[in-house]
């Protein structure tokens, strides 16, 4: 299942839109802000969907029945992109645990590339429900690789996926390798270039966030 929170004009439609313009890209700490707050709103809405149970709660005058979550969510990141919008998350989720995920493409001289996996820091993700934060949902090939690891431990509960933007390819290809996992996005592009940059998408998120790299 998607979901695409631009779909009825909201705050995210203005971020996103911050995101994707040039002049705007430049100022770095709101680029990073942008992407965190459509983390926020993607937090909040993905809560709507979590097993809720009743309690009790002392006030200074009585008793009140109060909802509060069953449990906190594993906020899973991939490193370095991920991180503004991991820092949403746990703006909401403040009590969750969370994991960290070194996936990127490993670029060759003939122009293409394979995505290595060589780190997760995670507590056990069996029976959990995960949220997985990338601002950009290109080919779906790093998505497709960090779930397959993560359900070599056991299988979670529920996944949930979020990005700031995601590609109609990559939607349909994580879709097809993948079950049961709900993908939460700011925006849908429907163009992938052979390199696997998403049209017009915003380019690379991980530079504008937090500057150019080089590759190893």
């Amino acid at each position: 299942m998607v979901i695409n929170l631009s779909e009825h004009h909201s705050l995210v439609s203005n971020w996103v839109g911050e995101l994707r313009n040039v002049d705007v890209q430049a100022d770095r700490m709101r680029f990073r802000r942008n992407l965190e707050r459509i983390a926020e709103v993607a937090a909040y809405e993905i809560s709507k969907e979590l097993p809720w149970e009743d309690r009790e709660i002392q006030t200074p005058l009585g008793i009140a029945n109060c909802k509060s979550l069953v449990e906190q969510p594993v906020l899973a990141t991939i490193l370095r992109a991920g991180l503004p919008m991991h820092n949403g998350m746990l703006n909401f989720f403040d009590k969750a645990d969370n994991a960290f995920v070194s996936a990127y493409r490993k670029h060759h001289h003939d122009g293409t590339y394979d995505i290595n996996l060589e780190y997760m820091s995670c507590p056990s993700m069996v029976d959990r429900i995960i949220i997985i934060t990338d601002p950009m949902l290109a080919t779906g090939s790093s998505l497709v690789k960090t779930i397959q690891f993560i359900k070599m431990d056991g299988l979670p509960a529920q996944i949930h996926f979020v990005a700031a933007i995601a590609c109609t390819v990559g939607i349909e290809y994580v879709l097809r390798e993948v079950t049961g996992i709900k993908i939460w996005c700011g925006e849908i592009d429907d163009e992938l270039t052979a390199k696997g940059y998403i049209v017009p998408g915003l380019g690379d998120a991980g530079d504008l966030a937090f500057g150019s790299k080089i590759q190893m």
